[in-house]
C-alpha cells in the first residue's frame, strides 16, 4: 500500500470552462483529438470500451478508433469475442479516451449497433495482409493449446500467396450512438473541469450542459 497511496502529480496543461465548448459535443470531440494527433500524442485513436454481460459482469479492453461522425464512433473486431458476445447480450458501452500528456479524458456512452456489411468489407480489405490473416486465424477471445497453434493457423493462411481471402463472417464492425459525453480536464489541487452533454435520445439535436463536481 505505501508504494502506491502517495504516488500523484499535478495536472496544470489547461482549464475548461463551458465558454469553452463547441455547441455539439462531436465537434468539441474533434477539436480535442485533432489537438492530440497534432501534438503527436501516442495512440490518440486508442479508446477503453467498456461493456457488460447480460448478468451485468463487466469487462473493458483497449481498441482503436477507426471512424466516427454524427452516426457514432466505431471500431472493428470478432463477433465471438468476449465484447461482441457482451454487445449482443446487452448492446450499451461506454468508450474513455485517455490523453495523459494533455491532462484529459473523454466519456461518452450510449447503446450499440452494428455496422453495415459493406462498410465491413471495406475496412477489412484496406488493412495489411498480415492484419487480415491474422483476424481470419484467430477466434479471438477462445483458448488454444498453444501459440505454437495459432501460428501454424496464421502460416497457413500466409502460404497462400495471392489468393483472395474472405473477411470472416463473425469479424465486423461495431457503432456507439453517443447520448452522454463527458469532457475532464485535469486541474491543480484536484480540482478538475468536467462539463456533460446528455440527449434524452438519439433523435434529440439539444444537448444539455452541466458542469459535474470533480
Amino acid at each position: 500500500m505505501d508504494r502506491t497511496r502517495d504516488i500523484r502529480r499535478e495536472y496544470a496543461y489547461a482549464k475548461l470552462s463551458k465558454a469553452d465548448l463547441a455547441e455539439q459535443p462531436l465537434d468539441q470531440f474533434e477539436s480535442w483529438l485533432d489537438h492530440a494527433l497534432a501534438n503527436a500524442i501516442p495512440d490518440a485513436t486508442a479508446m477503453a470500451l467498456a461493456t457488460a454481460d447480460e448478468h451485468g459482469k463487466p469487462s473493458v479492453r483497449i481498441v482503436l478508433l477507426k471512424d466516427f461522425d454524427a452516426g457514432g464512433f466505431v471500431w472493428f473486431s470478432d463477433q465471438r469475442s468476449e465484447k461482441g458476445l457482451a454487445l449482443a447480450a446487452n448492446p450499451h458501452a461506454e468508450l474513455l479516451f485517455y490523453w495523459r500528456e494533455l491532462d484529459r479524458q473523454v466519456r461518452i456512452r450510449g447503446p450499440v449497433i452494428r455496422v453495415a456489411e459493406p462498410a465491413a468489407d471495406e475496412y477489412f480489405y484496406s488493412r495489411p495482409e498480415a492484419s487480415q490473416w491474422a483476424a481470419a486465424a484467430s477466434e479471438q477471445s477462445q483458448p488454444i493449446e498453444s501459440r505454437a497453434a495459432l501460428e501454424a493457423r496464421y502460416a497457413a493462411l500466409a502460404q497462400r500467396g495471392d489468393q483472395h481471402l474472405s473477411r470472416p463472417q463473425s469479424w465486423g464492425g461495431f457503432c456507439l450512438q453517443p447520448l452522454a459525453y463527458e469532457f475532464w480536464q485535469g486541474r491543480e489541487g484536484r480540482l478538475h473541469d468536467r462539463l456533460r452533454f446528455q440527449r434524452a435520445s438519439l433523435q434529440d439535436n439539444q444537448w444539455a450542459i452541466d458542469r459535474l463536481q470533480p
